[in-house]
């Protein structure tokens, strides 16, 4: 069976082998991994490394111990994400995982070292990377970063304690292996329907104006009581004040159509007294069991109760989407509960 391949900055990434419902049901009972390869890898080595990415991101990272598993986001002076890490903390070094080209981020850390003792390499060659559910014993890593998601770590803090919250289902783990040698590997596309699923939030969900509260990632990645760094003084105002402009939802799509919704696509809704779009489609898949489903970032101000419409690439598509409440609407924390019907 030919593989079809992603067009990521690793041209030899795997989308899938060809039976993606089937490769997202063995990704998800823990008999494959996904082929991350696109991934970056980056390592920091030095006395100053850790006190130093402390000072430059959102995560609190000065006393993190050997074996921490954490993310951590680069902010422009606006509090807009520009850079995305997966962290792991070794004896010997720190090693950042990047979904995608990590060049821009280490020009970026390479401009700020000044007079650290901080060496940044690129070992992206080096090495290959899956995503398993679970430990991947067959792959015998050299780094294992597992998620926190979607624990709300130290420092951490969310507008909604969503009752049986989807990403507990899941135990995602990022592994940096030598080889693929006695891999079961699927593609690229059952680990974005899983991450798609727990509400897991990715780089591919912003765009040049998200801000942190908009798509859940105070949860995880960003400290609010951790020392100076840029953009926090955004992060604060956005969070005292409670009300970001655009929040996340979960989309159940309408498949009847068998229509295709990618990201970049439309979202229509209610406003003003009118049909007119509230948002946009930041992530898309069909789901083993759910079928299609997206993520998306909407006005604030919609209804969670609303329907919402997707329009298709084409612009003459149309399809129905419910949503899903992930981010609240106001600061005060609210309880959502999922719909029954949409739960694995």
């Amino acid at each position: 069976m030919s593989a079809v391949y992603g067009t990521g900055h690793r041209s030899s990434e795997i989308a899938h082998l060809g039976s993606p419902l089937r490769e997202q049901r063995a990704l998800a009972d823990g008999k494959a991994v996904a082929d991350l390869s696109s991934m970056s890898i980056l390592t920091l080595t030095g006395p100053d490394s850790l006190t130093w990415l402390n000072s430059l991101t959102t995560q609190k990272l000065d006393s993190a111990q050997p074996g921490t598993s954490t993310e951590t986001l680069v902010l422009s002076p606006t509090g807009h994400i520009e850079h995305w890490a997966y962290v792991y903390v070794a004896d010997d070094r720190v090693w950042l995982l990047i979904d995608g080209d990590g060049q821009p981020l280490r020009e970026f850390l390479e401009s700020m070292k000044f007079m650290m003792r901080v060496e940044i390499a690129d070992v992206s060659d080096d090495y290959t990377v899956v995503g398993s559910n679970g430990p991947a014993d067959s792959a015998e890593p050299v780094v294992e970063w597992v998620d926190p998601w979607p624990e709300i770590t130290p420092g951490g803090a969310s507008y909604s304690a969503v009752t049986d919250h989807p990403g507990s289902a899941y135990d995602f783990r990022i592994n940096v292996c030598r080889d693929r040698e006695g891999l079961t590997l699927v593609g690229r596309d059952a680990w974005e329907a899983l991450r798609i699923e727990a509400w897991r939030p990715a780089l591919s969900d912003c765009d040049h104006k998200t801000l942190v509260g908009e798509i859940d990632i105070l949860r995880t990645g960003v400290h609010l009581a951790k020392g100076c760094y840029r953009g926090q003084e955004a992060v604060a105002r956005v969070h005292n004040l409670g009300q970001v402009p655009r929040r996340v939802v979960f989309l159940h799509l309408d498949g009847s159509d068998h229509a295709v919704v990618s990201p970049g696509d439309p979202i229509l809704g209610p406003a003003r007294g009118a049909e007119r779009q509230v948002g946009t489609v930041t992530s898309a898949a069909i789901h083993y069991e759910l079928g299609p489903i997206a993520l998306g970032l909407v006005k604030r101000t919609v209804d969670p109760q609303a329907q919402l419409t997707v329009v298709t690439d084409d612009g003459n598509t149309r399809v129905s989407a419910a949503q899903e409440q992930i981010v609240g609407t106001q600061k005060e924390t609210v309880t959502v509960q999922r719909n029954p019907q949409l739960r694995r």
